[in-house]
């Protein structure tokens, strides 16, 4: 075995700080009603600037640091162990590991690990056999031409269907290729295109070719993908096709071949999220212009695998997509992003041994004392809103008494025993690991949905609302502080946990996730009056953050954010109720502490989970991709809105404050 070089123990590292919440981070010359964002964390904003090997830093970031520290550790042991002491997770884990940082087999390995698909691809036909091509390089985790997965059914959520999506792009967005706003980093993309088809060993006037064949088709691609925003409208994206008319509809692409290929059982029909795209992918699939889509495909793989290969083309993958892109100036330390491949490859192995060491069984009793808190609060809501109709209302806590919830982990985890591991095959245990995840997801089609699946891995620091499963989903990883803290007091547990639990729990009621039933299916269970009367609602919560601009030209957009903001919105309603409900119960917990009401820790606890500080390339990135609101406003918007926020922190005139709510915004 080749030698491994080492980084450094988990114990000879800086060891991060537990990210807990503090007053210290506070600004207190800044007035509050000025601006929250400021007041609330502004110490802490002006001391954290963003490290090198980051394109942002914030809360989150800061808790994934002290959650990689763990992991890493969890790593080196099972590295170092002999595996006369291991049992085969444990083995399978340490090798993973090690293949991950043996820098010295990876360079002597050069593009060897990518010859497979490379040849695969040069000997790929116009048909069928460009069909079973793109399935195997879909099965590896190459995103080439369009996207597909397995998924509940959205309008028969007992079952699984296959899905295929728009895809096929190597920037961000289709925002990148189309606005003038992004012309110098597309020329960038160029060069770096041609940079990378240089170290594959191709000339320079060919390598400049194939850079504009590649920008050419995937601008091609990028007009006909539909809008990220439109891409959240469930309905637009339920298509049923029926297996016997794909060919009939997409010719050139095959599709029965492809999905025979991806060992896909025959079914009635396939779900195209977006049949356009299809059909103009299908049109640019021409006979004459295949060899140029034999450099596209050459190109996303060398994307897909660039990470993993040697150290000039990961430095080259670097330089454009981190630090022309995002800002970010250095790369991660590699035992870093070791862990972060491992963790999305073999995740419920490693998230297994996290849980046993990390995640006490008692952190579920603390964690739903509050999600029972919050649940009693909107169900309360629920029974009472007075613009809701009782035919809407009955079949609105009819769902939420289906809700489920999951904390911490699951109760049984995924069996990986079946993935070859290598210790001195980095790339292959990423695609062997990416080659089992395809496998799963193709073989269920059909069958009955497993309920009991996570969608997350143990370490996430995330949660989430699944609309086909109604259910609300807490990984261990986010409950720790500065979300959940038990040597806090309620109002910063409220105001950090608890609003992320009354986030997901809106979630089940924002603008997509009310077309979902109590049974996970998405059908319309509304009054048109009702309807009207939420998305009238709907609309004030765009304008409001449509208005906002993070950064000159860069408005946020209010529609694609509007789900995340609606959550937003009732996470902080929902979870204020749920503290004043508890310091009734007990009012002596209502007492000051360092100088600061419960009301006030409450909204100062929510305004820093979104500390942050970004590099100007992300925050355009995350504008313009992400369903997420920028911090700032997450941070102010559903705080200032609330009503007791400037009864919170009075003020004798506030006709000149920028946080005063000209119009009350929300649904719940």
């Amino acid at each position: 075995m080749s030698s491994v070089k080492s980084e450094g123990s988990a114990s000879e590292k800086s060891i991060p700080q537990v990210p807990r919440f503090s007053i210290g981070y506070m600004n207190s010359l800044v007035d509050p009603h000025e601006d929250f964002y400021m007041f609330a964390a502004g110490s802490w904003i002006r001391s954290n600037p963003v490290p090198k090997d980051k394109s942002r830093w914030g809360a989150f970031g800061e808790l994934q640091e002290w959650n990689l520290h763990n992991l890493h550790s969890i790593l080196e042991e099972c590295a170092r162990d002999s595996r006369a002491n291991q049992s085969t997770l444990e083995q399978m884990i340490g090798d993973f590991y090690r293949s991950a940082m043996d820098e010295k087999k990876i360079e002597e390995r050069g593009f060897n690990p990518v010859s497979e698909l490379l040849h695969l691809v040069e000997n790929a036909t116009p048909g069928a056999s460009l069909a079973r091509c793109a399935a195997r390089l879909h099965s590896t985790g190459v995103s080439a031409l369009f996207r597909s997965y397995s998924r509940a059914d959205k309008k028969n959520s007992s079952i699984y269907a296959f899905y295929i999506d728009q895809g096929g792009l190597s920037l961000p967005d289709r925002e990148y290729y189309l606005s003038a706003s992004f012309k110098q980093l597309r020329e960038d993309y160029r060069t770096h295109l041609s940079k990378m088809f240089g170290l594959m060993g191709e000339a320079d006037e060919t390598s400049t070719k194939s850079a504009d064949w590649v920008l050419s088709l995937e601008t091609e691609l990028a007009r006909a993908a539909r809008p990220r925003a439109e891409l959240r409208d469930q309905e637009r994206n339920y298509n049923k096709v029926k297996w016997e008319e794909l060919e009939d509809r997409f010719p050139r692409l095959h599709l029965t071949s492809y999905l025979e290929a991806r060992e896909v059982p025959k079914t009635d029909y396939v779900i195209v999220g977006q049949p356009e795209f299809m059909e103009a992918l299908d049109r640019l699939l021409q006979n004459e212009l295949f060899d140029k889509w034999r450099i596209y495909l050459r190109w996303h793989i060398l994307l897909a695998s660039a990470p993993f290969l040697h150290e000039k083309v990961k430095q080259e993958h670097f330089e454009f997509f981190n630090r022309r892109l995002l800002g970010q100036s250095e790369d991660e330390p590699r035992w870093k992003r070791a862990v972060q491949v491992i963790d999305g490859s073999l995740g419920e192995a490693l998230g297994q041994l996290y849980v046993d060491k990390y995640f006490p069984p008692d952190a579920r009793r603390k964690a739903s004392v509050l999600v029972n808190d919050i649940c009693s609060v909107f169900r309360d809501r629920l029974a009472a809103i007075p613009w809701m109709n009782e035919e809407t209302r009955r079949h609105a806590l009819e769902k939420f008494s289906r809700f489920r919830v999951k904390i911490g982990h699951p109760e049984k985890y995924r069996d990986y025993s079946s993935v070859k591991i290598d210790p001195e095959d980095f790339l292959g245990n990423v695609w062997r690991a990416a080659e089992f995840e395809a496998h799963r997801q193709a073989i269920r089609v059909g069958q009955s949905v497993d309920r009991d699946e996570w969608n997350m891995t143990p370490p996430t620091v995330n949660a989430y609302f699944s609309p086909t499963n109604n259910e609300i989903v807490f990984p261990a990883g986010i409950l720790q502080p500065p979300f959940f803290d038990a040597s806090m007091d309620d109002a910063v547990n409220y105001g950090g946990i608890g609003t992320v639990i009354g986030h997901e729990i809106t979630h089940g009621y924002d603008d997509q996730g009310r077309r979902f039933d109590a049974e996970g299916n998405l059908r319309d269970w509304w009054t048109a009056e009702d309807a009207k009367k939420f998305q009238e609602r709907a609309k004030d919560v765009v304008e409001v953050y449509s208005a906002e601009e993070p950064l000159p030209g860069f408005h946020v957009n209010g529609e694609l954010t509007l789900g995340e903001n609606i959550a937003d919105l009732g996470g902080v309603s929902l979870a204020f109720e749920a503290l004043q409900r508890r310091l009734a119960a007990d009012p002596s917990k209502r007492k000051v502490i360092d100088g600061f009401t419960p009301e006030q820790r409450f909204f100062i606890a929510y305004a820093q989970l979104w500390r942050s500080n970004i590099k100007e390339g992300e925050l355009v990135r995350r504008i313009t991709t992400d369903p997420h609101a920028p911090a700032p406003c997450r941070a102010t918007i559903p705080a200032s809105n609330h009503p007791e926020f400037h009864s919170a922190f009075p003020q004798q005139d506030m006709r000149n404050s920028r946080n005063v709510a000209k119009k009350r915004i929300g649904v719940w």
